[in-house]
């Protein structure tokens, strides 16, 4: 899952960031608002925190752009401001929840989890091929009755792979989904994540589900 944070506080900014990316989220940061509209707009996310006191464009601003441009993605707001009021302006800007600072990172796990529950149905949180099972939301991972351990990136790659069953993904694609919008990484990179997939998911069983498709890129299949 990729979320983007807007937050203009640079020490947490980092730290939050740290700890999503601990619980298994590509995680993209602005500083700014001008930066945070930008990719809120042009890159695809599952969520967006954003702070209300931001330079260049404030949160508030952000949120209502987004809603204006028919962007549905659910938004939490994340702000030293804990007064009604503030609370009022931000939900009818469109945001979907509201966290004052501080806050403990439970919380927002907590919140993060049940704003992607609301965002989509119960049943797209278990994601199957097979006998191959994989929670967005708990981020386990099975097949059969084997827990299979996944690293950040793996469990990315193989969500993305799982959400076009039936289609083909390119590098390209993978790249954009689970890495960060200013990293740069070689093709290579996919090569070996994916064969450290294989090693965990097909090589211990009798069905190989993932494939190549030379000159082309991926697909999960039986």
């Amino acid at each position: 899952m990729r979320i983007l944070l807007v937050e203009d506080e640079i020490k947490l900014a980092n730290a939050v960031k740290r700890a999503l990316e601990f619980q298994k989220y590509t995680v993209d940061v602005a500083n700014d608002g001008r930066l945070g509209l930008d990719l809120a707009i042009g890159e695809k996310y599952d969520l967006i925190i954003l702070d209300l006191m931001l330079p260049g464009y404030t949160g508030l601003q952000i949120c209502t752009n987004l809603r204006a441009e028919k962007i549905s993605t659910p938004v939490l707001i994340l702000t030293a401001k804990g007064q009604i009021d503030d609370k009022i302006i931000g939900l009818d800007s469109g945001a979907d929840d509201y966290m004052v600072k501080p806050f403990s990172f439970e919380e927002l796990f907590a919140r993060i989890r049940s704003l992607v529950r609301r965002a989509t149905n119960s049943d797209d949180n278990i994601l199957t091929v097979d006998n191959l099972s994989l929670n967005t939301v708990t981020f386990k991972v099975t097949r059969g009755k084997t827990h299979i351990n996944l690293s950040s990136k793996e469990f990315a790659i193989l969500e993305y792979l799982l959400r076009h069953i039936g289609s083909v993904v390119t590098k390209d694609q993978i790249v954009q989904s689970v890495w960060n919008y200013d990293t740069d990484i070689l093709p290579s990179t996919i090569e070996v994540h994916i064969n450290h997939l294989r090693h965990k998911i097909d090589a211990p069983f009798k069905t190989k589900l993932i494939h190549t498709v030379r000159g082309f890129g991926y697909e999960i299949k039986v």
